[in-house]
């Protein structure tokens, strides 16, 4: 059922792009391929996507989008006991049956002390990287690739399940680290550790080899190197990259957040000039609950188009155990909080992507078979502010829902991810899986 209606709204969405596209031509206004539009010769393969009047731009006509998150992708590329490259292949297969044309996937991971991350990394401390894991994103971009799908790539990531900030930091400050959760460290101590990354020369300066590392690489399953692979939409700075907190020390620390925002995104066009570059922002709600912080952060030349995330449940909006008292309020404040992150986008002249949303099942269940009766309604809502945008040449361009989890099944009665487990359910293994 799910993925009826997310077909259904797939092709509205790119009817929508279909009717923007001819009414630019009608009114003879759509122009040849910009320069940044550049081809890729005799791969048979999409050229890059590109930016300019607010809109994305693929082969010289508007690119829109109906996106998934799927993290695990290079996991289940992998030669390994961890990987399953059919069942990769199948899960792009469905979604390309589904509409869905772009994946947002992690490209970066660090063996960590920290619980709940994952133990199959593509990275510890030494420059001595998974090649192994490495070979596994090779594989998912030449899957997407013969399928005409893109992805974004994010490089780092502010949470623990994937090692992270909070990493970087544990291996450059004598062994320190916070445990997301712990009760001894209650929030917000967490995420004003990971945030003293920003601060950290010693720990960017590991980030920014690997960063160098991956964006330089050679697929080794089709020879073609990433700087001029079209199936790479953009690379993500991080997963919502956090200044810390309102409370802590957020706002002092914003110097050295956008110093290293924009830095890292103009070390990363230095090496790749084809690409587009993001940061993996949550919006407001990641940047201090400030307009101006998100739009600091994203003012940059080198970013080139906004991300927002939503999460209705997360930030305390909406209450599975009250869903009649607060599932209209939530709605409002979503259909709320799109709209201002439209106009922010609007300020700085820049596409922006909605690339996080999601809801629990109904009741807050995780069993396959549990309803998504009040997920339903709010990703229709999702759609229909995305579809007005589109509709009247709005910055909204694009979405990738959270999350995809295809043939993939909890493994254990408690939906707990255990470090061995190799279903991948779309959620990260500090959540319960499915």
């Amino acid at each position: 059922m799910e993925l009826k209606k997310l077909t259904r709204k797939g092709f509205i969405r790119t009817v929508t792009c279909l009717v923007v596209l001819l009414t630019a031509l009608l009114a003879g206004t759509l122009q040849a391929a910009s320069p940044e539009d550049k081809s890729v010769g005799d791969t048979g393969r999409t050229s890059f996507v590109s930016v300019k009047d607010r809109k994305f731009f693929e082969n010289g006509a508007p690119y829109c989008y109906v996106g998934t998150n799927f993290w695990f992708g290079a996991y289940l590329g992998a030669d390994a006991a961890y990987g399953d490259p059919d069942r990769l292949r199948t899960e792009l297969d469905l979604m390309k049956e589904n509409g869905i044309s772009n994946v947002r996937v992690l490209g970066a991971s660090e063996d960590s002390p920290l619980d709940n991350s994952l133990k199959n990394t593509f990275r510890g401390p030494s420059t001595d990287y998974n090649e192994t894991l490495l070979r596994g994103q090779d594989v998912l971009l030449d899957e997407l690739g013969k399928r005409n799908m893109k992805a974004v790539i994010y490089l780092n990531n502010f949470w623990e399940w994937s090692g992270g900030m909070a990493t970087y930091l544990y291996w450059t400050n004598s062994g320190e680290f916070i445990n997301m959760g712990d009760p001894a460290h209650p929030w917000p101590a967490f995420a004003e550790f990971a945030a003293g990354f920003y601060e950290s020369e010693q720990a960017i300066a590991l980030f920014r080899d690997y960063v160098r590392h991956i964006v330089s690489r050679t697929n080794s399953v089709n020879g073609l190197p990433y700087r001029e692979d079209p199936t790479i939409m953009a690379w993500q700075l991080a997963n919502e990259p956090r200044p810390g907190h309102r409370d802590g020390r957020g706002f002092a620390r914003l110097p050295a957040y956008n110093a290293w925002v924009d830095s890292t995104a103009a070390l990363i066009k230095s090496i790749d000039p084809n690409h587009l570059v993001s940061t993996g922002s949550e919006g407001t709600k990641g940047c201090l609950e400030d307009a101006q912080c998100f739009l600091d952060a994203h003012a940059s030349k080198n970013i080139d188009y906004l991300t927002f995330h939503m999460w209705p449940k997360n930030w305390g909006w909406f209450d599975t155990a009250n869903p009649d008292g607060t599932f209209a309020p939530a709605m409002q404040k979503a259909r709320d909080y799109m709209s201002s992150h439209l106009d922010l986008a609007l300020k700085l002249d820049k596409p922006i992507v909605l690339e996080e949303f999601g809801l629990d099942r109904d009741g807050g269940g995780f069993a396959a078979e549990a309803p998504t009766t009040l997920r339903d309604r709010f990703y229709g809502i999702v759609f229909d502010q995305v579809e007005s945008s589109l509709g009247s040449d709005g910055p909204l361009r694009g979405t990738n829902f959270w999350a995809w989890g295809g043939y993939g099944r909890a493994e254990h009665e408690d939906y707990l991810w255990r470090e061995d487990d190799r279903s991948y359910t779309g959620d990260p293994p500090q959540e319960p899986q499915g």
